[in-house]
């Protein structure tokens, strides 16, 4: 699978802590699989450890740790320097999500999550902070996320604001299998489940696509949906 950051530098550095193993190996693991370059940490004394050997470009932070909680490792990590930040907690009122925001979070993801929605998130936040390119490319598909535009085969496609953000969350997530219910919570933030919703929009999403190449766009029977281009 492609990586999203360019091939002529390194990976973005990601790190996690979290003090669930579970959580933590499982986030670690889906991360790697994007491509990015990633670490677990179980607590605040090892959050500290890391920020100097490690060098995280962006921290995926739980707020319920032993010890100092996230609130305060986030100023922490504020004063250590200017990096990413995503705070993943199952404290999902309003006040919390508004501490964290205020607090210098980039972006509040509740527990329990879907992988693919937290990787796209991770993504959405280093491009922002220009860690990772605008301009992102699989085969002959080529994807200006900053101007907002795709083009195939050297042809702009005619994208609605919806089918775009549904090539980006797929773009992010090429070669992975994704389910109808981690598209439309990703895309449309929809915690009920409409795959007709879904379908209908990579029906046409994958129309346009293919009115200037192969399929790029495959359904896997009930499973979801993969972006991924031909082999060369």
């Amino acid at each position: 699978m492609a990586a999203p950051a360019d091939t002529d530098r390194a990976p973005a550095r990601v790190l996690v802590v979290e003090d669930s193993v579970a959580i933590r190996e499982m986030v670690v693991d889906a991360l790697a699989s994007a491509g990015y370059a990633a670490e677990g940490r179980v607590d605040g004394e090892a959050l500290e450890q890391a920020l100097d050997g490690y060098r995280p470009d962006l921290v995926i932070l739980d707020i319920m740790l032993p010890g100092r909680d996230g609130f305060v490792l986030a100023d922490v990590i504020r004063q250590w320097g200017d990096v990413g930040l995503i705070m993943l907690t199952a404290r999902d009122g309003l006040p919390d999500r508004l501490r964290g925001l205020d607090g210098g979070a980039d972006d509040y993801v509740v527990k329990p999550f879907e992988l693919p929605e937290l990787v796209s998130r991770v993504g959405a936040v280093l491009r922002r902070r220009g860690r990772l390119p605008a301009t992102v490319q699989t085969g002959d598909l080529v994807v200006d996320r900053g101007a907002g535009v795709a083009s195939r085969a050297g042809t702009r496609l005619e994208l609605t604001a919806t089918e775009f953000r549904l090539l980006d969350f797929l773009l992010d997530q090429r070669g992975r299998i994704v389910s109808a219910h981690q598209i439309l919570n990703a895309v449309w933030g929809y915690a009920s489940y409409d795959d007709n919703l879904v379908h209908v929009h990579i029906s046409s999403l994958r129309r346009k696509m293919e009115a200037h190449g192969p399929r790029i766009l495959h359904t896997v029977r009930g499973i979801g949906y993969r972006l991924q281009a031909p082999a060369r």
